[in-house]
């Protein structure tokens, strides 16, 4: 029964007419990687027959029934898992040889469609590149480099020209695709010269410093660096000796200055006010000057001081006379 409802379906098919998308959906897997085919499981019709999975059209990978395990063919199995809710189909360790078309084809009971199709494009990682100097030549303004990016299998050349702030590629970027269906690309970004070689599923790349590859543009900013410290230096260095002479000048006049005070400060002689009274009267000698030793006598004094107060006596006082002794 089983049997006679597959040949009715494909006596079917070949009576009705085919719909589906023409649509392909490129994907790139890296050699070695594993891939997932997915399809949207609203298109698939409630009771249809069979729902496979082809590559080229010719080969069937796995077919799904309804309410059956899945039938993965012979020279896929241990390649290929599968997800019967989904009706996805995974794919591993892809190789060269599975560069092609996989269609995801469904059969229903008056219709088959194209539920998804995509075109597998396996590709092994990008060789290692290297970017070399073939000549650098200064002058007085600028810069010439010529630089060849370099592969396995092919290479490009490019030239910059270079001042002491930007360089500038001759005839614009530099690219090309390569024999093994890579892009060999040299082009500048900022002050450094990138060579790329890449693919849909790799990349590498070698990157040089313009200030290491041109004498003359790495020798402007080094003269840069050297002129600020040297107009600093011519600036700061002669203000620091005059404000050192300056001081040392001051602090000259300042020392001149204190010692002429010392030297004419005229120390008074002491005097002694001449009264009328005997006693303060001093004797000089012969050469006018006056008698190096004074010497005092204290006595009693025998007179009264004053009058009692109030029946008091006030106690005697006593007086000082000074005599100058004589010579």
């Amino acid at each position: 029964m089983e049997l006679f409802s597959l040949i009715c379906a494909i006596c079917l098919l070949s009576s009705c007419q085919m719909q589906g998308s023409s649509a392909v959906t490129p994907v790139f897997v890296q050699k070695g990687k594993d891939v997932l085919l997915n399809i949207t499981t609203a298109d698939v019709p409630e009771n249809f027959f069979i729902l496979s999975w082809k590559f080229n059209k010719m080969d069937v990978l796995v077919t799904f029934f309804p309410d059956k395990e899945p039938k993965v063919s012979n020279n896929y199995t241990g390649r290929i898992e599968t997800d019967v809710k989904k009706y996805s189909l995974k794919l591993n360790n892809l190789q060269e040889a599975d560069n092609g078309v996989y269609t995801a084809r469904v059969t229903g009971s008056d219709e088959e469609r194209i539920l998804a199709e995509y075109n597998f494009r396996v590709q092994g990682p990008v060789s290692p590149v290297e970017l070399s100097v073939d000549s650098a030549s200064s002058s007085s303004d600028s810069c010439n480099l010529t630089v060849t990016c370099r592969t396995q299998d092919s290479h490009i050349s490019s030239t910059f020209t270079c001042d002491n702030q930007t360089c500038s590629p001759e005839g614009g970027e530099r690219s090309e695709v390569t024999t093994s269906a890579a892009s060999l690309h040299v082009y500048l970004l900022n002050d450094s010269i990138i060579c790329n070689h890449s693919n849909q599923v790799s990349w590498t790349e070698d990157i040089k410093k313009t200030k290491h590859l041109c004498p003359q543009a790495d020798q402007g900013k080094q003269d840069d660096n050297i002129i600020v410290p040297v107009l600093v230096a011519f600036i700061a260095v002669p203000m620091a000796i005059g404000a050192a002479v300056c001081y040392h000048q001051k602090s000259k006049k300042k020392r001149k200055y204190k010692r002429e005070n010392i030297e004419n400060t005229i120390y008074a002689t002491p005097q002694v006010e001449s009264t009328t009274h005997p006693l303060n009267q001093i004797p000089t000698d012969a050469s006018g000057l006056s008698p190096t030793t004074t010497y005092s006598s204290v006595g009693l004094h025998t007179g009264p001081v004053g009058s009692p107060e109030r029946g008091r006596t006030l106690p005697e006082s006593m007086y000082a006379y000074v005599e100058r002794a004589r010579s």
